[in-house]
């Protein structure tokens, strides 16, 4: 007689070998166990059950707001009741509960994290619903707290804003994968984030997260006066992931000066700087401080032909006082930059056409002939970035950068 087999001797003592069919979860009851699931991940990270409050972020009131329907329909608790390791069921959560949010309802929170209205029997949806590390990175970003020393960081939103708008910065989009890496975030680089301009203030000691990758915490200043406490690779995410995201370059005369004159270039503009000779009073009581500043592509004596037929002259004759000759340059960029940085200094005056019209000519600036001098040099050298205009002392000052 063959000795049983282990199946024999199980089967003679009355035990099923038969293996357990899985229960079939239905999608509703999958996408339950998925959201209470997330409600278990926020207490394990956080200690404590989330709520609701206008002081929450949005996240956690979207799932107290889910945890508030798991806890109502009770036909549900069956299905949790072994994956409720927190006694979140049993309805006594304790949390320091802020003023309920009246304003805004639980569609209207959902709206904001771009998912769909649920059902009455419908506890969580995963239509269109981002991953948990993308959760996350927009958590970080959406974490933004006031910046108490907001004022040392203005000057500079201030002269970025500035250098835009006279084309001294540009704009680059942030494409992944195409020449935007990591190692392109660094302290002191501007971006535009979520409609803002984002100032890299700080940036932490590298360490290497999970996944085995470098990263850093970053001290990132917006400039609607917060700031936010985010990982470098959270900025990267939320860069690619903004349709307007943009990087701001760094400020250079290649913009406006080509490369240097060399033998057989024609000379593609004139910077001039005009002396009126009228006798008005106002005019002939500054005429040494005070300037026309311009840009021509053809001759400067040209170009005031006639001068005291045009008001951009004050109606009348003027004296060439300086000319700077420059080559590969972009015209109009040039002069929109030296009409900014002297925008303090514009000489605000209205004077009748020969028709009795009221014009207000915008080329006047009551600024000495040796500061434009020390301007143009600085534009081509590239430190014009470095400083502004003080008319209160008619000079220039040194821009002071928040260390």
């Amino acid at each position: 007689m063959s000795n049983p087999s282990d199946l024999d001797l199980l089967a003679e003592l009355g035990v099923s070998i038969a293996p357990k069919k899985q229960a079939k979860r239905t999608p509703q009851e999958a996408r339950i166990i998925a959201g209470f699931e997330e409600i278990n991940a926020f207490v394990d990270e956080h200690g404590r059950p989330p709520c609701h409050g206008e002081n929450r972020d949005i996240f956690e009131r979207l799932y107290a707001v889910r945890l508030d329907r798991v806890c109502a329909l009770t036909h549900h608790h069956d299905l949790l009741v072994d994956l409720d390791k927190h006694g979140l069921l049993e309805g006594d959560i304790e949390c320091e509960q802020a003023q309920a949010d009246e304003e805004m309802d639980d569609a209207a929170l959902l709206a904001q994290l771009g998912v769909s209205e649920l059902a009455d029997d419908d506890i969580r949806s995963l239509k269109n619903v981002k991953l948990r590390s993308e959760v996350r990175a927009a958590e970080e970003i959406a974490r933004q707290n006031v910046c108490d020393d907001f004022e040392q960081f203005k000057p500079l939103f201030l002269q970025v804003q500035n250098d835009l708008d006279t084309g001294l910065r540009e704009t680059r989009e942030v494409v992944k994968d195409v020449g935007f890496l990591k190692a392109d975030i660094e302290k002191g680089y501007f971006f535009i984030l979520g409609g803002q301009i984002a100032y890299v203030a700080e940036v932490g000691e590298e360490f290497k997260a999970p996944n085995g990758s470098s990263d850093a915490r970053l001290r990132v200043i917006y400039s609607n006066g917060t700031e936010s406490n985010l990982l470098l690779r959270s900025l990267q995410r939320a860069l690619y992931k903004d349709e307007a995201g943009r990087r701001i370059t760094d400020p250079v005369a290649g913009p406006l000066f080509g490369k240097d004159q060399n033998e057989g270039d024609i000379e593609s503009g004139t910077i001039y700087v005009l002396q009126s000779l009228s006798d008005y009073p106002e005019i002939a009581e500054n005429r040494e401080v005070l300037h026309k500043i311009g840009v021509t592509g053809s001759p400067v004596e040209t170009r005031i032909a006639n001068a005291s037929t045009q008001a951009t002259f004050l109606f009348s004759d003027v004296k060439i006082v300086a000319t700077y000759k420059l080559a590969n340059i972009n015209r109009t960029k040039l002069e929109n930059l030296l009409h900014r940085f002297f925008s303090a200094a514009r000489l605000d005056i209205q004077i009748d056409d020969r028709f009795g019209r009221p014009v207000k000519p915008r080329e006047w600036f009551l600024v000495p002939l040796g500061v434009i001098d020390e301007v143009v040099n600085r534009i081509q050298d590239g430190t014009i970035t470095d400083f502004s205009y003080n008319p209160a002392t008619a000079s220039l000052e040194r821009i002071v950068e928040s260390k």
